[in-house]
């Protein structure tokens, strides 16, 4: 982890130059491929030179997918650019530029000249920050070297501005269900339609476990596009079996150590990535995979918050846990979690949560109703589109929740001290990831 002293240092020249677009451009989201189209080809369309491509879209799990690709390419020695967003502390995450030996995070000189590159083709037209992060991500893509590239879709599929990809290696769907209604439409079948949007015709998709009626739209999608399909459930399976990940295709069944990252919904995002990479014919052998079970890294999804000076504001005997899930579904996964861990280490649990006005807080806080003691629900400090924290409150306790509220993250943990002394308990920091990057910079670490 880097000191954000370090980070500060190393990063103002891009950081300082996304600040200033973002001055001029929107930070949201204009669902259209005209703008994205018009400057990557002001800048000689750099998306058809990048390495072979898997395009990841979902609702659920995208990240964590990308993240058993990459760590399987690399434990077999490929060189494998990422592309995921959001970011929690800085903007570099979102570029991985690989490496032989593993990828690492964008250079700062690197970032900026490709983002100037950018503003200078778009010459002051009306485009995103987001669309401009998405074309300076395909010219660095083209200009380094690679084996392989993962790309994820920024928002919905059919309109993002990912989606110029015009032959996928392979497309991949992880899990859907409702978020973004306003953007993708009110029901989960509506947002599939949207995150179909990646499927090419004649080219491999992979779809993740997902309800059947979902499961059958998106397959009927990909005979109509001649897209040849391997579903989640169907095509391939998985289950947990004495400590062990077990997958199987139709190619035989694979015996695995059970992922590093933490949760049941992670042997889905497992098995998915594996089936992306046989479905997209990249020879990967059974131990490279096994390797990559334990080795596998994707920050702020049911991690331990680190030590640090956040951290020290707890009390002594607590465990401190973060995760970005802001969303119903995404709710549900954690609390399994959590009930797990309580299962086998009983202890009070208490959620410090902050959450944007885009979301659903009365869907997100009612699986946590007879689990948690009670919400502390905060503000988000650097966005202008959060739940103040008494509406917040007020939504936990409609779902059955006692609910309290603080000024920061910051407050709310000095609060559980005053109230428990050094007693053990279990606090889960989550709503957004937005919020977490406020915890990690806080807590003066960064992910690498």
């Amino acid at each position: 982890m880097t000191s954000i002293a370090a980070r500060d240092t190393l990063t103002a020249g891009a950081e300082a130059l996304i600040g200033s677009l973002s001055a001029i451009h929107p930070k949201g989201y204009d669902l259209s491929l005209d703008r994205i189209v018009r400057v990557l080809d002001r800048l000689g369309n750099p998306q058809r030179r990048i390495p072979p491509a898997i395009h990841v879209a979902g609702t659920n799990g995208k990240g964590s997918t990308i993240a058993f690709c990459r760590a399987m390419l690399e434990a077999a020695g490929k060189v494998v650019h990422v592309h995921t967003s959001p970011h929690l502390v800085r903007w570099h995450e979102r570029f991985r530029i690989g490496r032989k030996g593993g990828g690492v995070l964008v250079d700062d000189a690197d970032l900026e000249r490709a983002i100037a590159r950018v503003a200078e083709a778009n010459g002051g037209e009306p485009i995103t920050i987001f669309e401009i992060l998405t074309a300076a991500m395909f010219l660095l893509f083209a200009e380094h070297p690679a084996d392989y590239c993962a790309v994820e879709v920024g928002l919905g599929g059919r309109f993002d501005a990912t989606n110029v990809i015009d032959g996928p290696l392979v497309a991949v769907i992880t899990s859907i269900a409702l978020d973004h209604q306003l953007q993708l439409g009110d029901t989960v079948e509506k947002i599939a339609f949207e995150k179909a949007g990646i499927i090419k015709p004649g080219r491999p998709v992979v779809i993740g476990p997902q309800s059947e009626p979902v499961a059958d739209l998106l397959a009927g999608i990909a005979a109509e596009r001649a897209a040849p399909a391997m579903i989640g459930g169907r095509d391939f399976t998985f289950f947990e079996q004495a400590g062990r990940l077990v997958y199987q295709d139709d190619r035989g069944l694979i015996d695995l150590p059970l992922p590093r990252l933490r949760g049941r919904h992670q042997l889905a995002n497992a098995a998915t990535a594996i089936a992306a990479m046989r479905h997209a014919g990249i020879d990967i052998a059974d131990d490279a995979i096994e390797t990559a079970m334990t080795t596998v890294s994707w920050p702020g999804r049911m991690e331990r918050l680190k030590p640090g000076r956040l951290a020290e504001l707890a009390p002594a005997g607590a465990e401190i846990w973060i995760d970005g899930g802001h969303n119903p579904a995404a709710a549900m996964v954690i609390a399994t979690e959590l009930a797990e861990l309580e299962e086998r280490s009983p202890m009070p649990v208490v959620l410090v949560a902050g959450m944007l006005t885009t979301k659903d807080p009365a869907g997100f806080f009612s699986p946590f109703a007879g689990l948690a003691e009670r919400v502390i629900a905060v503000p988000i400090r650097d966005s202008d589109s959060g739940h103040d924290p008494v509406t917040l409150a007020r939504f936990a306790e409609e779902a059955g929740l006692a609910a309290a509220t603080a000024a920061s993250v910051a407050e709310a943990l000095a609060a559980i001290a005053g109230s428990r002394g050094d007693g053990p308990v279990r606090v889960l920091i989550t709503g957004s990831l937005y919020l977490l990057g406020e915890v990690l910079a806080d807590n003066a670490t960064v992910p690498e």
